[in-house]
């Protein structure tokens, strides 16, 4: 892989942690045959609730000291910062989860705290990002345009603080074009769920039997990305390139439909973290009505802060809205014997992560077992 001599430099950096960022991102590159690195506008860093790295982790990211030289945002943590006690979290997470906030906090990341950064600070078209949530990853393809492959946490940061990424993969244009194309009915997170693990690393050309929102569509692609490694797709009108490209030959058809499960006593939406127009979705679908099993909604906290008098509506119905977690990287799921999702990431991810029985289903039938 060819390097700048700046960047040969940074490689032989008097600052440690400059010089394994550089190390990361090289080793990274030859990994993919990368010809070269090229600058990004921003990075997303996950690995951030203590429950996913533990003290291993921990111990790495109290050793790093380094400027960032792009903007970076922050996944969820393992609690919401201001209500972990009524989460149920004990204090000894509680301060362990912080020392990693200040990790962040002290490089300069922005404590976002949420897995749908383009809510907040949305890219370009075009835009080269270094980004290592499945799900936003997989939105900034191919809802905006922008360009990033699937990122981890170490090279997320690695990202951030060189400014830079290696160029293979989705950051080159012939990378986008689809493989297969694949005609979608039902449920769009359910569909994803199935979709995911057919489908593995595919760029799916989605046909659709109806009008979808870009709501269905998050959850549609990041269901793909958590049971399958799928970064991108097309839908035809919606992609930005959808035009760009011919519509692979080879069809096949998939149906979301995912019934049965077990009796919830928790019922959960926001993974990926809920959209200020999904808050409004839930509470016309209440219909006045008040929550009769435990109700948790996730999304970020700049998104509550904005719609403080839609949250109070929630919430009076007996709602609980929480910030900066989600069910699925949060111990504080662990505690239920059956949770009630409409995601297809949190259908995969909870059973392994937080070792409970799951039911699904669309939010329509979240909000009326949750009414139940």
């Amino acid at each position: 892989m060819y390097l700048t001599k700046d960047e040969e430099r940074l490689l032989e950096s008097e600052n440690e942690t400059v010089r394994k960022c550089m190390e990361i991102l090289v080793a990274e590159g030859e990994a993919n045959e990368a010809e070269r690195l090229i600058e990004v506008k921003s990075a997303h860093i996950s690995g951030v609730s203590y429950d996913n790295i533990g003290d291993g982790g921990l111990e790495w990211l109290e050793s790093l000291d380094a400027e960032l030289k792009v903007p970076a945002t922050l996944n969820p943590a393992g609690m919401d910062l201001e209500r972990w006690r009524e989460m149920g979290i004990d204090e000894d997470f509680y301060e362990k989860q912080m020392r990693v906030l200040k990790v962040f906090e002290r490089l300069g990341v922005r404590m976002t705290l949420t897995c749908t950064p383009y809510y907040l600070l949305k890219p370009e078209f075009g835009d080269h990002l270094a980004w290592a949530e499945s799900s936003a990853i997989v939105y900034a393809n191919s809802i905006i345009g922008a360009r990033t492959n699937r990122e981890s946490g170490p090279s997320a940061i690695a990202a951030a603080i060189i400014g830079k990424i290696p160029y293979y993969g989705m950051h080159i244009k012939e990378n986008r074009a689809p493989t297969i194309a694949v005609k979608i009915k039902g449920d769009l997170a359910a569909a994803g769920y199935e979709a995911g693990k057919v489908l593995r690393d595919e760029v799916p050309y989605f046909i659709f039997d109806r009008s979808v929102t870009e709501e269905e569509l998050k959850l549609l692609g990041a269901a793909l990305a958590a049971t399958g490694n799928t970064v991108m797709f097309h839908a035809e009108g919606i992609t930005p390139e959808w035009k760009d490209f011919d519509v692979p030959e080879e069809k096949i058809e998939i149906e979301g439909r995912i019934e049965g499960g077990c009796e919830p006593d928790l019922v959960t939406v926001g993974c990926p973290h809920a959209s200020p127009k999904e808050l409004e979705i839930i509470l016309s679908l209440l219909k006045g009505r008040k929550v009769k099993r435990e109700f948790w909604i996730f999304t970020a906290r700049e998104v509550v802060r904005k719609n403080q008098d839609l949250v109070k509506k929630l919430e009076e119905h007996g709602i609980k809205v929480f910030s900066d977690t989600c069910m699925v990287v949060s111990p504080a799921t662990s505690k239920f014997e059956c949770v009630m999702v409409n995601s297809g990431k949190a259908l995969h991810y909870l059973p392994k992560n937080r070792k409970v029985n799951v039911r699904f289903g669309d939010l329509k039938s979240c909000v009326e077992t949750a009414v139940s």
